[in-house]
């Protein structure tokens, strides 16, 4: 399927490794123009080098800017490099794991900055031109958690779920001009924080990591973890010109995780 999208510019954050990473490169084959942005200036570089194959590939262009999304400074320099993206994936990486009584107020203003204001602004600096130009698709990479609460993933699942509130009244307002506004929500992927995070989980319980990530995976009636790739393609689909009758959505991409009916 040709998704229409050929052509266009996208700008996508926290892509030097993991689902972010995907959704870049799902972009590129489709010949998406692709700004990644990561914080990690070594590893940022790797990626867009690798990823300057698929770029030959489709024809699409490929640059990398080595920033804090999560900062004023970060976003600035990020629109600046694509000051128009007609596709906008948000991203940033989790607040830390625990029990809410061991966080303070800077923890909760930390994981709020980072996973509710730092898209809204993203948004807020971009939406107005794809209304201009009748074409914008905005998917914000939040987690399973504003579905089904995980336990010890207080912060997370607070501050994407005020993004999850927001995104709910806005989507509505942007449709008519074919701007969509979206969230993916994540289950466990094959990424390397979530490897890093249960190798920590089992030290501390004094069990064999391998041992765990194999429960792990049996715990999910899929029997396996996501694969990134599966989450790239799900990202450039919402993404594409057929998809404009989607809009504030939440859309669950976790091998059936979730028991729930609605």
């Amino acid at each position: 399927m040709d998704l229409g999208i050929r052509g266009k510019n996208a700008l996508v954050c926290g892509a030097s490794k993991g689902l972010g990473r995907a959704c870049a490169e799902a972009l590129l084959r489709e010949g998406v123009n692709v700004t990644i942005v990561a914080r990690d200036a070594a590893t940022l570089d790797a990626t867009r080098t690798a990823m300057q194959a698929i770029a030959a590939g489709s024809g699409a262009s490929v640059q990398a800017i080595a920033c804090d999304i999560t900062t004023a400074e970060g976003r600035q320099q990020a629109l600046a490099a694509c000051p128009s993206p007609d596709i906008l994936v948000t991203n940033a990486g989790g607040p830390p794991p625990g029990e809410f009584r061991q966080f303070g107020l800077e923890d909760w203003r930390r994981a709020v900055e980072n996973n509710m204001l730092t898209p809204i602004d993203l948004i807020k600096s971009t939406v107005d031109a794809m209304i201009a130009r009748r074409f914008g698709r905005i998917i914000n990479i939040t987690s399973s958690s504003v579905k089904a609460p995980i336990r010890m993933l207080d912060l997370s699942g607070g501050a994407r779920s005020g993004l999850t509130g927001f995104i709910a009244g806005i989507a509505r307002e942007t449709v008519e001009h074919n701007v969509t506004i979206n969230n993916l929500l994540p289950g466990s992927f094959a990424t390397d924080r979530l490897v890093g995070m249960l190798g920590k989980l089992a030290a501390a319980q004094g069990k064999d990591a391998d041992s765990m990530l194999a429960a792990s995976q049996q715990g999910i009636p899929a029997r396996r973890f996501g694969d990134p790739q599966e989450f790239g393609a799900y990202c450039a689909f919402l993404c594409s010109a057929q998809a404009g009758y989607i809009t504030g959505q939440n859309l669950l991409i976790d091998g059936g995780n979730y028991p729930g009916v609605f």
